[in-house]
């Protein structure tokens, strides 16, 4: 067996052309969507990752403006410099690129930003709307999160009644995503570094999903090939140099399906940051 290889290209194309008419519209009425990233230092790592959202955005036709900071910068300066992109009618998205500096890790960084323009969609009043059972894809939520449940049903892998394994409890992706996999009624296990029998676990998954950040963690031998498991990889790992999951290349012998690194859930991730930035934009219009 190999497994179905799930690239996210044709469905970042499909939302790309949704959203390049959406944000036409918008602009017919005056109103350029525009997104702000506050970026802390110049961590190689932001700066590409920041490089991917800019050419998305731009892709699309909205604005993108980039705030670098000194790594120095105090608490009073950037908390600032985030009230001023919140009362700014033409801003509509802000971002917080993570990670900030030392100092400004004790911050509330989730609930800086109006949940409004929280494009990242880590604000309390946002995530709130997963963990009471939203399954409106076109709120303001977690971007992986939505982006893993857009790709599973663009190449029609049934949720429901599934049993879903989420390795890695992070407050960015395996919280909110095994939530809305709850809300679209799979069977739920979050495991993490601690969890005993995580084989056991893995080799019971229809849906198999790693964000741990840990590279090629994830072995054949975690896979039972009778279960037909949908493999989704989230790693962001570099291996000589190169990007790299926390899935081994072998899985792709005994899984059905599997979301590849490079070319899946990192691309997706970024195209829902802009269908979130699009969908902040109409709703502060309408507002």
């Amino acid at each position: 067996m190999t497994a179905k290889m799930l690239s996210a290209s044709p469905l970042v194309e499909k939302i790309k052309n949704d959203l390049k008419s959406r944000c036409e519209m918008i602009k017919k009425s005056g109103t350029t969507p525009s997104m702000s990233v506050v970026l802390v230092g110049d961590n190689p790592a932001s700066l590409s990752y920041i490089k991917n959202k800019k050419k998305m955005c731009e892709e699309v036709g909205a604005q993108f403006n980039l705030l670098q900071l000194h790594l120095d910068i105090s608490h009073t300066e950037f908390l600032d410099l985030i009230k001023k992109l919140n009362l700014d009618p033409k801003v509509h998205g802000i971002i917080i690129q993570l990670p900030v500096s030392e100092q400004l890790k004790k911050l509330n960084l989730s609930n800086l930003v109006l949940p409004s323009k929280d494009i990242d969609g880590f604000h309390g009043l946002n995530t709130q709307n997963i963990y009471t059972g939203s399954t409106d894809l076109k709120l303001l939520m977690p971007c992986t999160p939505k982006g893993i449940i857009n790709l599973l049903k663009f190449y029609n892998i049934p949720i429901e009644g599934k049993h879903a394994v989420v390795i890695g409890r992070s407050l960015i992706v395996g919280k909110p995503l095994s939530m809305l996999l709850s809300n679209f009624n799979a069977t739920v296990t979050l495991a993490h570094s601690l969890s005993k029998n995580l084989v056991e676990l893995t080799q019971s998954a229809d849906i198999l999903i790693s964000a741990v950040g840990k590279t090629h963690y994830i072995k054949a031998s975690h896979i039972n090939p009778a279960r037909l498991t949908t493999v989704v990889d989230v790693g962001m790992n570099t291996l000589n140099n190169k990007l790299t999951g926390d899935v081994d290349p072998e899985v792709a012998k005994v899984a059905s399906a599997l979301s590849p690194v490079p070319g899946g859930v990192g691309p997706i991730t970024v195209i829902s940051l802009i269908e979130n930035l699009i969908t902040a934009t109409e709703n502060q219009f309408k507002g």
